[in-house]
């Protein structure tokens, strides 16, 4: 078996400048667990553990979908839920390109026997893991507010294999699909 997802990437200039803005989330004394800079990307759907012998099945299938390159913006760096926050992650403003690109990696895997994701489908980049969370994290928020970190090109997505290990997960490329 093999722990996979499907992630658009985010250019190098991108995830330095999510760097920067993580230094700042370490100046709260919130306890987080961050997201190594050249591992940030959207993660488009995880796909969770996948039979090996299916890996070709769903590499046509991923290959077979049809779509034009679209640009992003790394917007503001914001908790999922300010009441209750899980992650610190940085909006995704594209005009829609991810979300229709989503559906139809949906519509495709079902048929091949992944589940299709119940909640809201939301397009963004996980800076770190709120473990602990403090009113200063609050604060550091703030202070980025009318910060955005970049544009990009998404030209293609990817298939991922992410092998946890003490350290974080290790992440392999098992499939480029270009558009």
């Amino acid at each position: 078996m093999v722990r996979a997802f499907i992630a658009l990437e985010l250019s190098l200039e991108i995830q330095e400048r999510l760097r920067a803005a993580q230094e700042n989330l370490r100046n709260s004394s919130a306890r987080l667990t961050f997201v190594d800079p050249a591992l940030i990307h959207i993660t488009l759907k995880f796909l969770g553990d996948v039979a090996e012998n299916d890996l070709p099945r769903l590499c046509d299938t991923l290959n077979g979908i049809s779509f034009r390159p679209f640009p992003v913006t790394a917007g503001t760096v914001m908790l999922n839920n300010p009441k209750r926050p899980h992650t610190v992650w940085c909006s995704i403003i594209d005009g829609g390109s991810v979300k229709n690109l989503f559906r139809q990696v949906e519509d495709v895997l079902a048929p091949l026997g992944f589940e299709r994701e119940t909640r809201g489908f939301t397009p963004h980049a996980t800076l770190a893991r709120v473990k602990v969370p403090d009113p200063t994290l609050f604060n550091a928020i703030r202070s980025m507010e009318k910060t955005t970190y970049g544009d990009c090109l998404i030209g293609g997505m990817k298939l991922k294999k992410s092998t946890l290990t003490p350290r974080g997960p290790v992440y392999k490329d098992l499939l480029e699909a270009v558009w």
